[in-house]
């Protein structure tokens, strides 16, 4: 933190359209102690956060005020300075928040409208209507969008759920496979599009959990640290989607077949207990000659503490097993 000279600062470019609040000034001129420290992009000297405790100060008649800097661009100092202003003293109104998501979305097109609605304070829905009305939507719209969760998904699925979300509030007759043919989607994803309009929900939001998901579902970790893998003892029950090998190639193969197909079900991956499971079970989709290489790097003195968490874990696999094999469906 440092002094800076208050007649140094420069005051204007606020996300508050109109402008300061002489009562709030006022108010915190009278508080007694010294104001909390404001924020100022380095660049320009521009006042981030903290524009009232400024003028609280020159009614002080004090000549310096303690500030953080920032060191970003001017289009991250203005989300900071939306984010600085949604809680506090005198947080931002509504009407201001969506003329700062509407400045967003032209700086950020590439940001999806959950990540835009995160940093303004609005809801999804809000921001979606924001960026329908906006310039940007039209002039500068991205191949692509970064979620909340960081993670970059192609704007071209949103666009074609809310293509076949229209199709079908149209023509609510129409079969889940026409309206995939007509779109170019999937019939699980015309099913799901359907179900959310049924739930009075958008085609596209979705926020199973903190990775809050906007179009296509978020792809599933790699690798995780996860147990060692059932023991051949255990009798898995028959499924048709899993296939008897002839050897360690096939049979990690068709484990990682049987993954694959679990994860297109919609059941599993959009709930966060199914991704869970499916992130289980895509760790333990390797061959037994990958599981015995690994076994054979473990150190001398820690094999025997890797082998007893290794048995707890294949005997919590094996009541999950169990429970799932009594209460499975004839038909599955």
């Amino acid at each position: 933190m440092v002094k800076v000279v208050i007649g140094s600062l420069v005051t204007a470019d606020t996300p508050r359209t109109a402008g300061e609040n002489p009562e709030h000034v006022r108010m915190l001129a009278g508080a007694p102690g010294e104001f909390p420290p404001i924020v100022v992009h380095r660049a320009t000297m521009r006042v981030v956060d903290g524009l009232h405790r400024v003028r609280a100060a020159e009614l002080r008649k004090q000549e310096f005020i303690t500030a953080r800097m920032f060191e970003g661009d001017e289009a991250e100092a203005f989300v900071l300075a939306v984010q600085a202003n949604l809680t506090g003293g005198l947080p931002l109104s509504v009407a201001d928040r969506k003329a700062a998501a509407a400045r967003i979305i032209a700086s950020h097109p590439q940001w999806s409208d959950r990540l835009t609605a995160s940093v303004t304070g609005l809801s999804a829905k809000t921001v979606a209507e924001v960026r329908r009305r906006h310039p940007a939507e039209t002039t500068r719209r991205p191949d692509s969008r970064i979620g909340r969760d960081g993670r970059v998904r192609p704007t071209d699925a949103m666009e074609k759920r809310r293509l076949a979300s229209e199709l079908i509030l149209r023509n609510p007759e129409l079969s889940l496979r026409q309206i995939a043919k007509a779109v170019g989607i999937s019939p699980e994803t015309a099913r799901s599009v359907r179900a959310r309009l049924l739930r009075e929900e958008g085609p596209v939001e979705r926020e199973p959990d903190e990775g809050r998901w906007t179009g296509e579902a978020p792809s599933l970790p790699s690798s995780l640290p996860l147990p060692s893998p059932l023991p051949p003892s255990l009798p898995l029950p028959a499924s048709g989607d899993a296939r008897a090998g002839s050897g360690p190639g096939q049979e990690s193969a068709d484990r990682a077949t049987v993954v694959q197909r679990l994860r297109t079900d919609p059941s599993l991956r959009y709930s966060e207990n199914g991704r869970t499971l499916l992130r289980l079970m895509e760790a333990h989709a390797m061959s037994s000659e990958k599981w015995a290489t690994l076994a054979n790097s473990v150190p001398a003195h820690r094999r025997r503490a890797i082998a007893n968490a290794a048995m707890e874990y294949a005997r919590g696999w094996r009541v999950v097993a169990e429970q799932l094999a009594r209460k499975a469906p004839h038909s599955a």
